[in-house]
């Protein structure tokens, strides 16, 4: 029986390929079907089950467009209710993949949903268990996000996530290994580790959340301290998850449109229509970008960024690439999360837009050592930190404030858009994003610090390594 981990970084996600005999099932597939397809196609086999862990919220998962191609059912645990057909499977329904079984385990607490998947292969050995968001590496799956329904609140989820662990869970050999939906980066729990699966016996020795002696109030308690409000795209894509969304090869195939650069113009200049330069910040920060263009590179946490900045789900998107074989990806970053309303691309690229002589923008950056000694010399006004409070308040330098990236948007009345802004999160990526955002709602000098926080620590400058949070912007 083959049990396949695929791992998607930009989102820290995990789907699964079992195929045993012939025939396959595929858990928590992303929006794009055709990786799944292949497999199949490789195998021999047919896809016969889609199995779901619960309704994701960080990512818009493909179990209807996957069954529709393929016939497969789509499997949930109890409680799901969706737009389309689905099948509630029962704690403990065992359902059959060629010679092996995939049996659910109802496993509430980060979701009322939520299951996970116990894998018996043809010898009768039970080698993996798939756990969803119910327990990751190091961590657990938040029990914030669905309370809304049905008047639950947090404090009631995470108490069926204790017990969905003590009775479900840990109760299970220690040597079966545990494949989680997420890994490190994940908004979906609070400190996941980065590796991707662990032995059950390893993780009730290292995760504090499987502590033999915790109380289920001692759980409730340390489960729930901490949390940060949810990205807000995350209720957007639980929705989605429930509904029949437009069609992914539509979706790819408008948002592959090669752009003229006359064409580009004109919707750039529309109040509904967002630009968003994709591209590596070396070439973003050298050869400057599209007037009123937002930053988020496609070589970073590219689709988080997106549903975390991009507040409207429908917003209509038009992006500027350098490298055309990339395009098809981009437009599949942006739907994984929800974002299917991009109309096209630059053609040619920025040098096409200079070719017809219009104007290009660019942020200003300077070297870390540079920063340092403007510091020193007292010529900085306002220096700002846009890392995470946790970054900042780990480590940062003496005098320069915070002003995190996630939260842009609901603190930019404090930004004065006449004063000159020195931006740095840990190595230049998240401060190009912010300083684009800057530049695009009217701020007038805004300065990168080249390299972040990394090159900064270099040049010895004082350090502090905790403050109280403030707000002195």
């Amino acid at each position: 029986m083959k049990v396949e981990q695929l791992f998607t970084g930009c989102l820290a996600e995990m789907a699964y390929y079992i195929e045993s005999n012939g025939e396959a099932a595929v858990v928590d597939p992303l929006r794009e079907t055709e990786p799944y397809l292949q497999m199949a196609e490789a195998d021999g086999a047919k896809i016969k089950y889609i199995f779901l862990t619960h309704f994701h919220a960080d990512f818009v998962s493909g179990q209807y467009d996957l069954a529709r191609k393929t016939g497969a059912k789509i499997v949930f645990g109890p409680n799901a209710t969706t737009e389309y057909n689905i099948y509630n499977g029962a704690d403990g329904e065992d359902f059959f993949v060629g010679n092996g079984k995939i049996t659910l385990l109802h496993t509430p607490g980060h979701t009322m949903e939520s299951s996970s998947y116990l894998i018996t292969d043809e010898d009768g050995n039970t080698p993996y268990v798939l756990t969803g968001d119910a327990l990751f590496i190091g961590d657990v799956g938040r029990p914030d996000l669905a309370v809304k329904e049905d008047a639950l609140t947090e404090e009631d989820l995470a108490g069926h996530l204790f017990d969905s662990l003590r009775n479900k869970i840990m109760t299970l050999p220690d040597d079966i290994v545990i494949y989680p939906s997420h890994g490190a980066g994940s908004a979906c729990g609070k400190n996941i580790s980065s590796a991707t699966f662990d032995t059950l016996g390893n993780q009730k020795k290292t995760n504090y959340a499987l502590r033999s002696d915790m109380s289920r109030e001692e759980f409730i308690e340390e489960v729930i301290t901490g949390l940060k409000p949810p990205p807000q795209y995350f209720p957007n894509n639980v929705r989605m998850n429930k509904s029949i969304n437009t069609n992914i090869d539509k979706v790819l195939h408008r948002g592959t449109t090669p752009l003229d650069p006359s064409t580009f113009k004109e919707l750039s200049e529309r109040k509904d229509v967002l630009v968003i330069d994709t591209r590596s910040k070396e070439a973003y920060s050298s050869g400057g970008t599209i007037p009123g263009a937002w930053y988020i590179g496609i070589d970073g946490s590219f689709a988080p960024w997106v549903g975390a900045l991009v507040s409207d789900i429908n917003q209509k998107i038009i992006f500027i690439t350098d490298d055309n074989l990339r395009v098809h990806e981009i437009v599949t970053r942006f739907s994984r999360v929800g974002y299917d309303n991009t109309l096209g691309y630059l053609k040619g690229g920025l040098a096409s837009w200079e070719s017809q002589g219009y104007k290009l923008d660019s942020i200003e950056s300077i070297s870390a050592t540079k920063f340092v000694e403007m510091l020193a010399e007292e010529k900085i006004e306002n220096a700002v930190d846009v890392r995470k409070e946790s970054e900042y308040f780990s480590e940062h330098v003496v005098g320069v404030e915070n002003f995190p990236l996630d939260d842009i948007h609901s603190n930019f009345g404090k930004i004065n858009p006449e004063k000159n802004y020195f931006l740095h999160c840990k190595s230049g990526y998240r401060s190009l994003i912010a300083a684009s955002i800057f530049k695009a709602n009217g701020v007038k000098k805004v300065t990168n610090i080249e390299g972040g926080f990394k090159e900064i620590v270099k040049t010895q400058i004082p350090l502090s390594e905790y403050v109280c949070p403030t707000t002195l912007l």
